[in-house]
């Protein structure tokens, strides 16, 4: 972007690597009181040692909403989505850990909130911790904030949930980093709090989000001593993860081929829409510079009729040629770009759905194949040749 995304990660833990990825769909230059285009949406990565183990750090920042009725930006945020949960699939597969931390301008329950979750298999910490302390139902955008304005909260009055740690464990739950040689860690989130509104003792807050707050514990699980055949107490460590970073105990998992599938279809039909919608504005773009052309001819015409003609009406025809000629020359590369990247996601979106076409029919295929093989369907397979 050209004033820069805002991302940033601040670590305590060695940081062994950075990458960052800016989304294709960045919302509208022309759309200046919006202002995504000039920030440049995308998501950061940091790859952290943190006692041995290999956490994946990811932050991120979609494109805002600004009308829930109606949201021109939505394709924007599915791509985004997409292109999020792509990047993280891609990057964390040697990685022990997996934390994603955010503005994703989403609802919990929307469709890219939905998609990143179905492929990824990240979980939201807010319904993971064991305990929680901060703003009711876990709102980080309230209305009682002097940055934001209540109007663009319509219909939810007290404000809503749009910020996240999403996490996962990408291993099978048996980590064994070097200070504890060949026993397995336990990671889970203990507890979970935001901001709550002003600055203590001063009459402003710190933003127009409430921040998020972890907090990570590392410990070494209940083992029995062969010798003494008792229980001992498994030692831990707490980490505070501050700026949205959290990790949990279980193992999450993905959903299943044929949840991906339905949110995957789901979502490429938003991108389809999308499509529809742009290349109706870059139609709008042609007819700007065709009437660019139009006033150039007629420039030339009147400069070569043999009436006079004042320098100020050629003047005026060229100024509004030329403003024509560049705006829709502009607009029309702008728009192009932009079918450009949602072609390609409705192209790996379709993709994708195939294989987890093949993978839901597979899975029938093969139920179906051990249901012939069963005796107790085998009993049963002469009398329905009978009837």
């Amino acid at each position: 972007g050209v004033i820069g995304s805002g991302l940033a990660v601040f670590s305590r833990h060695r940081i062994q690597n950075a990458l960052l990825y800016q989304f294709s769909l960045n919302g509208s230059p022309y759309m200046v009181h919006h202002g995504d285009w000039f920030g440049g949406k995308g998501v950061g990565l940091v790859i952290l040692d943190v006692f041995g183990l290999k956490v994946n750090a990811y932050v991120t920042h979609l494109h805002a909403e600004y009308s829930r009725a109606k949201d021109d930006y939505l394709p924007h945020r599915i791509v985004q989505s997409w292109q999020l949960l792509q990047f993280v699939r891609h990057t964390s597969g040697d990685a022990d850990v997996v934390v994603v931390g955010g503005d994703l301008n989403l609802h919990p329950q929307d469709l890219g909130n939905r998609l990143l979750r179905a492929h990824t298999g990240l979980r939201d910490c807010y319904t993971e911790t064991h305990t929680f302390d901060g703003c009711e139902d876990g709102i980080t955008l309230i209305a009682d904030n002097h940055f934001t304005k209540k109007q663009d909260l319509v219909p939810f009055e007290k404000g809503i949930r749009i910020d996240y740690i999403l996490i996962k464990l990408t291993c099978d739950g048996s980590v064994s980093p070097p200070w504890q040689g060949s026993e397995t860690v336990n990671l889970r989130c203990e507890s979970m709090s935001t901001t709550k509104g002003s600055v203590p003792d001063k009459p402003f807050p710190y933003s127009d989000h409430e921040a998020l707050t972890t907090e990570l514990v590392l410990e070494r699980p209940e083992r029995t001593d062969p010798c003494r055949n008792k229980s001992t107490g498994g030692t831990g460590v707490a980490l505070s993860w501050l700026l949205g970073f959290v990790l949990i105990s279980s193992l999450s998992s993905e959903a299943s081929p044929s949840e991906q599938l339905d949110v995957t279809a789901e979502a490429c039909a938003v991108v389809r829409e999308g499509l529809a919608h742009t290349e109706a504005l870059r139609l709008k773009a042609m007819c700007l510079l065709a009437a660019g052309l139009l006033l150039l001819l007629l420039e030339v015409s009147v400069a070569l009729l043999p009436c006079s003609c004042s320098f100020s009406t050629l003047g005026l025809l060229a100024a509004a040629c030329s403003a024509f000629l560049l705006c829709g020359g502009l607009l029309y590369i702008f728009f192009t770009t932009q079918l450009k990247a949602l072609r390609e996601t409705e192209s790996q979106m379709k993709l994708s759905s195939e294989g987890l076409q093949a993978r839901v029919s597979g899975f029938r295929g093969s139920v179906s194949k051990s249901l012939d093989n069963s005796p107790e369907f085998q009993r049963l397979s002469p009398l329905r040749q009978e009837e």
